[in-house]
């Protein structure tokens, strides 16, 4: 994020960094760490997966009903979104 100041003047958003070793600054990408450590041991090698084997993973992962979007999956959102778009 070497020019973050362009994007925030661009886009008029506020650039948020979160402190080194500050998980709960960052809940998403914790959250999702989470869920990939269910199928990926931490600190495994991804080399060792093919294309397939990781594209299997995040199918997973994408259709797994979550509570926080009201039993909805990420996939169903991401469809629903893109169909507003078209």
């Amino acid at each position: 994020m070497a020019r973050h100041h362009d994007l925030a003047n661009l886009t008029g958003i506020t650039v948020y960094f979160a402190d080194p070793h500050s998980p709960w600054q960052r809940p998403t990408n914790e959250n999702g760490n989470g869920l990939v450590r269910r199928y990926v041991g931490k600190g495994t090698n991804l080399n060792a997966y093919t294309p397939t084997d990781l594209r299997a993973i995040e199918t997973r992962i994408n259709t797994m009903p979550r509570r926080s979007i009201h039993w909805a999956t990420a996939q169903d959102l991401y469809h629903a979104a893109v169909a507003m778009t078209g």
